[in-house]
Order: C-alpha cells, then structure tokens, then sequence
C-alpha cells in the first residue's frame, strides 16, 4: 500500500530536490500533494510522467497524509507543521525551528536511526553543514574519542536556496560585464568574494549557523560536553560545501586506519590522488549522494589530532536525501 506524501515548499531548492529523489528511489507513494505560497499555487510541476499542480499551503491541507516533507521556513514549519501533526501525519522537518526542542529527534540516519521512532510527529533534519561533518566524524568518534573539534566551512549558495544560486550567477555575469548588480539575496558582494556567514551574529562572537554546527552534532552524538568550535564562510560557488576539520582525540588516531574506517562509512566515499594532489571538489560532489572525504593526516602541532577535508552536496545528502532516508527507516521502505 502506498504512502501519501505532502511537500511543503514544493517549489523552492530543496523542494524540488524532493521530487527527484523521491522518484530515483522508488518511494510508494499513493498520493502526492504539492504545496507551496499562494503567489506559487497554480503552478505544474513534473513528477514522473504526471503533471502536478501546486496548492496552496493551509492549516487544512494534511487531510488524510502519511508523510510531510517540510521545507519551507521556520516561520512556516512553526505554523503548519502542528497542523499536519493534528491531522495525522508525521512531518520531517528541514527548517531549523524544530532541531533543537525538547522531545524532537533530530536525525542522521547512518549515525542515530533509533532516534526516528522516538518522534511525536515531527522529526528535525540537521543543518547542512552539520550532517557532512558528522558523516565522517561519527565512526572516527566511535574509534578514538572527540575531545575537540574545529571546523571551518566554505558554503555555497545553494545554502541560501535557489534565487541565491541564481542570483550568484547573475551577478557574476554582470561583474563580467562591467555592469552593476543589484542584490536581493545576499547581503555583500558575492561574484569572486567571500565572506563570514551572514546568518544572524549572537552575543557571544558566533553566528547562528556556527552554533548550529555545535549544537546539533552534540544532540545527534548524544554528548552535550562535546567540545566543538566552527567558524563558516560563504564562497562564490553554486552547490555543494566543504569544509576543513580538525579533530583532537583522546586515543592517537592512526592515518590508515581512519582510511579503512571511512572507506567502509555508509553515506562516505573516500575521494583523493595524493600523487597528483587532488581532493575531492565541490563539483565532483554536486548531484552526488555521499559526502567526499579525503586529505586525512597528523595535526604536526598538535598529539593524537586529526586534519581532513569533507565535501558534500548540501541539497541531496546536506538536505532532501538525509529526510528522504529518515521517511524511508520511518516506513520501513527500505
């Protein structure tokens, strides 16, 4: 019997990422419901051989749902996910508003699937930048021990959701062009710069993304005494973050073990030719399930320390393939 699935957000980055995957892995899916902003019902959108139209989102829209794909905002999970809940389906939330309440699990399936029946009706998917440090990080974690961990992240625009990735390509042609460009999207010059995060700074010095990356990989881990310090860039490039991880263990961490331990990671490929110094790029992880690691060796600074470069493409693993794969364990499709 097939399950009857709702997207919210159908028309956005992620939304539309959801169409796909759900088609690529052949989820039974009965019922297919679209929803999406006013200004955006009435729209079509292809799925499969069949043409859907686009709803309205309301608060009487889950009648008679299994399943609710969210990604359309905090502001709009916070409104309506209640409201799918009441009516009895189970939202999987990609917004950040649900990641870190009391009583909501917050899932990477390859590291915390058990957390997925622990729901209430609503299950959080991390942050982008969260789930392709942590694919790595877990079973290294497992091995050796965290005691500390450093990160610095290079995020792409599709972090800020599609007009942000075409905005970087319109302004980067008219860059090109000699022209001005008026940006709606990102707040700084973004065609060849980069800049600290631009998410909302807090008292402390952190942005918001950054102490998402801290918060949420101590609640997936289950350690709330993880020490963790991120620091995130927005680069000029249109999918797919990187990122560089240093990682001090309480066990010395041995470089070819730590190959073999990733080489076999669900969710991890192994990407490298140290002869002719290649790492994976994010092109070579846009459109691509798993997340790309590489770079592996000793911190010379520092005992039992690990450095290593982890790429990944934020829509497909960063987004809708990781709530995809918890709707998937959730239904037992897989």
């Amino acid at each position: 019997m097939g399950i009857r699935v709702a997207i919210m957000g159908a028309t956005g980055a992620v939304g539309q990422e959801f169409l796909t995957l759900l088609r690529e892995r052949n989820f039974p899916i009965s019922e297919l419901r679209l929803l999406a902003s006013a200004r955006s019902a009435g729209k079509t959108m292809r799925f499969g051989d069949e043409d859907i139209v686009v709803q309205e989102l309301t608060h009487n829209s889950f009648e008679g749902l299994d399943l609710v794909l969210a990604s359309a905002g905090g502001s709009i999970s916070k409104e309506y996910a209640p409201s799918a809940v009441k009516a009895g389906a189970v939202v999987v939330d990609n917004t950040s508003y649900y990641r870190m309440k009391e009583g909501v699990p917050l899932v990477i399936p390859e590291i915390n699937p058990e957390a997925i029946f622990q729901h209430k009706g609503i299950i959080a998917n991390p942050n982008c930048s969260t789930i392709i440090m942590c694919l790595p990080l877990f079973p290294l974690h497992k091995r050796y021990g965290i005691k500390r961990v450093v990160v610095s992240t290079y995020q792409a625009a599709s972090g800020a959701g599609a007009v942000a990735m075409q905005e970087l390509l319109d302004e980067t042609q008219a860059k090109i062009d000699g022209k001005d460009f008026n940006r709606t999207v990102i707040p700084h010059p973004y065609a060849f710069n980069l800049f600290p995060h631009n998410s909302p700074m807090t008292d402390n010095g952190y942005c918001e993304e950054e102490l998402k990356m801290i918060n949420e990989t101590r609640k997936i881990f289950g350690d709330e005494s993880l020490a963790i310090s991120a620091t995130c860039v927005r680069v000029p490039v249109l999918r797919a973050h990187s990122e560089s991880v240093n990682v001090e263990f309480v066990k010395d961490p041995d470089v070819d073990e730590c190959y073999k331990i990733l080489a076999q990671t669900e969710g991890v490929e192994v990407l490298e030719d140290r002869t002719a110094n290649r790492w994976a790029m994010p092109l070579d992880a846009s459109g691509k399930d798993p997340v790309l690691v590489g770079r592996l060796r000793k911190d010379i600074s520092l005992a039992n320390t690990l450095e290593f470069w982890v790429v990944g493409d934020q829509i497909r693993k960063g987004a809708a393939l990781n709530a995809v794969q918890i709707a998937e364990k959730l239904f037992k499709t897989r």
